[in-house]
C-alpha cells in the first residue's frame, strides 16, 4: 500500500487519527486523556513528518517513534499550545526561552557540517538546509522548513466553504489552479452540484496553463544552477509571455480566483495561435539544450533518486515519474479522451526530471487544444447550500498529488486539512545527495523544484 496522508481530528472528548491509503482509510480514535498512539514511520517513513505535525497541532504522542523532534514549532514556541485543538482560541502567544534543535548529523573523523539558510540569497522562501560533508562530498542532509507557517488549518475553520475560497486559492502560487479545482469539487461534492462538461474542460485547461509554465519556469533554471544562464534567459521570456496569456485567459496572473462556475469568453483561435508557437520555440530550446555537452556532464547520474527510495517514501509527480513510478492522478477516462499520456523517465537523476518535463510541455499543449473544443462561455450559479459530511479530492498539480479533505457541519469547515505533493516529496531528498558533491545541491534540489508555501500551510 502506498500512504497518501496522515491527519488528526478534535471530535470533542477524543481525537481521531485518519491514515489514508491508496487502497484504505483507517480512522483511530484517541482519548483525550491519554493521547498516545503508534507510529507506522517505521514502515512508512513518510508518515514521520505527518506524525511530528499531529504532536505539534494536537499533543499526540507517537510514543514509538524515531523521530520526535517539534515539526511546526521553532526553539520559542511553548510546547505545551497546540492550536488545531478546538479549546485553543487564543489570538497571541507568549514564546517561551530559546530551546535548540537538534540536528540529525554523522560524525567521524575528518567529517564537518555545513549550515545553508533559513534565509538565502535567492528569492524564495526560508528553509534550512543542514549537511554533513566529508570535504565535498554530502553524507547527509537534515530538512528543517516551517519557517513561515500562516495556520490556514485553523484560519479556515468555522468560515463557510464560499467564504474559504480565496485563502485556500492561494495557499502556493505556483499550484493556484490545482488547489482551486481540489477546492471546487468539494465544493461540488458538497453540494451535490455535477460540474457541466464545458466548466470542467475549462479547469482542465486552466490545470494543464499552469503546469506547462511552471515547466518552462524549470526548464530554464535547471540548466542555470549548471551554469548555464543563457537558458534561463529564453526560458523566462517563455514564461512571461505565457503568464501574459495567462493573465488574459484569467484576470491574474496567476490564475487567482479562476476556477468557479463559469467560462468567460476568449479567442480560441488566438489561443491555438499561441500554443502552436509556444510549441516550436520548446522544440528549438530542447535542440539546443540537448547540444550542449558540460550540461550533460552535469545532469547525468546526478541527484539519483530510485525507483527503490522513490516508493519507498511514497514520493509522487515529477520526482517519482522521472524515477519510473508510473503514477499521475490524471490517469483517467476524462483526461485520456483528451490526448492524457503518463511521460516516464527511469535514470531518476537531474536528467531524468529535465526530459520529463519537456516530454509533458508537448502533452500539456496536445491536451490543452483538445480541451479547446469543449469550452464555450458558459455560467452556472454558484451554490450556496452545503451538507455535513466528510469530503476528499485528488488533484494532480504541477508539482504532483495534492490531496484535499474537509469536513462540513453546519454549513461551516469544522477540519481543513490539504497534503501538498512537496509535503511528502522533501522527506526523500537527502536520500538524492549521497555521494554528490555540494555545488550539485543547487542543481538537485531545482530538478525537484518543490513548493515551500504549499508544504507551509
Amino acid at each position: 500500500m502506498r500512504l497518501i496522508a496522515k491527519f488528526a481530528k478534535d471530535i470533542g472528548n477524543s481525537f481521531e487519527i485518519v491514515t489514508v491509503f491508496d487502497t484504505k482509510t483507517q480512522k483511530e480514535t484517541i482519548d483525550k486523556n491519554a493521547s498516545t498512539a503508534s507510529s507506522i514511520a517505521h514502515q512508512y517513513p513518510s508518515a514521520l513528518w505527518y506524525e511530528r505535525k499531529i504532536f505539534d497541532d494536537f499533543g499526540i504522542v507517537f510514543a514509538n517513534s524515531f523521530d520526535t523532534r517539534p515539526l511546526l514549532h521553532h526553539e520559542r514556541f511553548p510546547q505545551d499550545i497546540h492550536p488545531l485543538q478546538k479549546n485553543f482560541t487564543a489570538k497571541t502567544i507568549e514564546f517561551t526561552n530559546f530551546k535548540p534543535y537538534k540536528y540529525k548529523t554523522v560524525g567521524g573523523d575528518g567529517v564537518f557540517e555545513v549550515a545553508v539558510g533559513p534565509i538565502h540569497a535567492g528569492i524564495i522562501e526560508p528553509g534550512h538546509f543542514q549537511f554533513s560533508q566529508d570535504g565535498e562530498r554530502m553524507l547527509h542532509l537534515d530538512i528543517r522548513h516551517f519557517y513561515t507557517h500562516r495556520g490556514i488549518e485553523k484560519m479556515v475553520q468555522n468560515k463557510s466553504l464560499l467564504d474559504a475560497r480565496a485563502i485556500v486559492g492561494r495557499i502556493s502560487g505556483n499550484e493556484s489552479v490545482a488547489y482551486q479545482t481540489a477546492y471546487m469539487d468539494i465544493i461540488s461534492q458538497a453540494s451535490k452540484t455535477a460540474l457541466p462538461v464545458e466548466i470542467k474542460s475549462y479547469h482542465a485547461l486552466l490545470l494543464e496553463f499552469e503546469r506547462l509554465i511552471h515547466h518552462v519556469s524549470d526548464i530554464g533554471f535547471i540548466p542555470n544552477d549548471a551554469g548555464f544562464s543563457a537558458a534561463l534567459s529564453f526560458a523566462s521570456k517563455l514564461a512571461e509571455d505565457s503568464r501574459r496569456i495567462f493573465k488574459q485567459l484569467t484576470g491574474h496572473r496567476f490564475g487567482f480566483d479562476a476556477v468557479s462556475f463559469k467560462i468567460p469568453n476568449f479567442d480560441h483561435q488566438e489561443f491555438l495561435n499561441f500554443l502552436d508557437e509556444l510549441h516550436k520555440e520548446i522544440k528549438w530550446f530542447e535542440k539546443w539544450i540537448k547540444g550542449v555537452p558540460s550540461l550533460w556532464d552535469r545532469f547525468d547520474t546526478t541527484g539519483i533518486l530510485t525507483h527503490t527510495k522513490a516508493v519507498k517514501y511514497d514520493s509522487v509527480g515529477v520526482m517519482a515519474r522521472a524515477s519510473g513510478v508510473a503514477l499521475d492522478r490524471r490517469d483517467n477516462d476524462f483526461y485520456k479522451q483528451h490526448g492524457f499520456k503518463t511521460m516516464l523517465q527511469t535514470s531518476g537523476d537531474v536528467a531524468a526530471r529535465f526530459l520529463l518535463r519537456i516530454m509533458e510541455i508537448y502533452n500539456s499543449i496536445e491536451m490543452m487544444k483538445s480541451l479547446l473544443q469543449d469550452i464555450k462561455p458558459l455560467h452556472v450559479e454558484m451554490p450556496e447550500k452545503f451538507n455535513n459530511g466528510s469530503y476528499q479530492t485528488f488533484v494532480e498539480s504541477s508539482i504532483g498529488e495534492l490531496f484535499m479533505s474537509v469536513d462540513v457541519n453546519g454549513g461551516l469547515i469544522d477540519r481543513f486539512f490539504v497534503r501538498d505533493p512537496s509535503h511528502v516529496n522533501w522527506q526523500v531528498i537527502h536520500a538524492m545527495m549521497l555521494k554528490d558533491i555540494i555545488a550539485d545541491f543547487p542543481l538537485i534540489n531545482k530538478s525537484c523544484d518543490l513548493s515551500y508555501a504549499g508544504n507551509d500551510l
